[in-house]
């Protein structure tokens, strides 16, 4: 168990010095940490624990060069920058983290998740390819299962299914809370820009304390809604309604989302695994077998590995009309295959069922094609 800061630390911005100081606190109190890595993760299971859970810093290019020493270079930037701010101990949440957890949404995570193992122990949960198979749930509700027997073994902790009830009301209470600050964004105009609501969720992933998270997201509304009703408009009638849908967006906030914000647009909806498609999915707190009830709400995510995935795009077609978007931009990660094909189907719904525009962005967290995006999205908003 780690409780000594890092060598690098005294190289590190005040920034992250403040989350090593924050992690190296929390740890020396007692406190548990869970490194964790996807949506799919059963986040329930480690707060019946008081196990904290924390979302990786895998959005970043700064680390990429030195997981290029080790994965391939044509690999998804995600999965660089998460094993990248592993083995050069840069991130203060893994590095401080007692277990990272897994699952094998991809090729390239679960065998990037084995190299992992070797700095930190990494747990792997074993995801069903597709959701319409009479056994996926099954397999699904086993391996969340083996994730409650292995955290109850290596905490040494009994998870109860009352435990279990209480973490699932404090989660569906901080989904309702975000759920709440995405609809904001239906107003016209949106009382905030959308890269704001974006750095707010980033932020959000990093905190220790879950109903610090919900409070700060209830202020954020609140005050929100507040000066919305004062009259203000942060955000000008004219500026063009984009739906911002595909790969994860925390790495490329900068250079796609305040793009898009600079240059008449704003984004109104975010639909991906942080968004409200995932987001809007609760839990009966009074399920007769709460895990299960945990598991399948898991289990229905709709992420592009899975096979078929037709619901997200029925997700996006409810979106665009709840928003009233007037553009959808794809996000698609370089390498990330499984996006990068369904982004066809994305194209087909939204333009030829819809007639709404269309945008497919390929990028990495690099700003080697910054001008080159900038250019894109301007033709496109100015097309709008």
């Amino acid at each position: 168990m780690n409780r000594d800061l890092p060598k690098l630390f005294d190289e590190f911005v005040d920034a992250r010095k403040n989350g090593f100081l924050a992690a190296k606190e929390f740890k020396e109190n007692g406190g548990k940490l869970a490194g964790c890595l996807c949506s799919y993760t059963p986040q329930e299971l480690l707060d019946a624990g008081n196990i904290a859970a924390i979302g990786l810093c895998g959005t970043s290019n700064e680390t990429i060069p030195d997981a290029e020493k080790v994965l391939p270079k044509n690999l998804c930037p995600l999965i660089k920058g998460t094993y990248g701010f592993a083995v050069t101990e840069k991130c203060p949440y893994t590095y401080f983290s007692d277990i990272i957890i897994g699952e094998t949404t991809c090729d390239g995570k679960k065998k990037m998740y084995e190299l992992l193992n070797e700095i930190k122990e990494t747990y792997v949960m074993h995801l069903p390819q597709g959701q319409d198979r009479p056994y996926a749930k099954d397999i699904w509700y086993e391996e969340v299962c083996l994730l409650k027997k292995k955290l109850e073994e290596k905490f040494g902790i009994t998870i109860t299914d009352e435990d279990l009830r209480r973490a699932v009301r404090v989660r569906n209470e901080q989904r309702k809370a975000l759920c709440e600050m995405y609809e904001l964004q239906a107003l016209c105009p949106p009382p905030m820009r959308g890269t704001e609501m974006m750095l707010a969720l980033q932020k959000g992933t990093f905190t220790f304390d879950l109903q610090q998270q919900i409070s700060n997201i209830k202020e954020l509304v609140n005050e929100a809604k507040a000066a919305y009703e004062r009259g203000e408009r942060p955000v000008p009638a004219s500026a063009k309604r984009i739906l911002i849908t595909g790969c994860p967006t925390g790495g490329v906030i900068q250079k796609v989302g305040m793009v898009i914000e600079d240059n008449g647009g704003v984004i109104v909806c975010l639909d991906d695994c942080s968004g409200e498609r995932t987001r809007s999915m609760m839990i009966d707190e009074n399920a007769d077998d709460i895990l299960r009830a945990i598991s399948d709400r898991y289990l229905s995510i709709h992420c592009s590995v899975m096979t078929p995935n037709d619901d997200r795009l029925e997700n996006t077609k409810k979106m665009i009309e709840k928003y009233k978007v007037d553009g959808v931009i794809e996000v698609i990660l370089q390498a990330c295959h499984t996006f990068n094909v369904e982004s066809h189907k994305t194209r087909r719904v939204v333009e030829d069922e819809l007639g709404v525009p269309y945008l497919k962005l390929e990028t990495d967290y690099s700003t080697t094609d910054s001008g080159q995006i900038e250019t894109r999205v301007a033709a496109f908003l100015e097309m709008l």
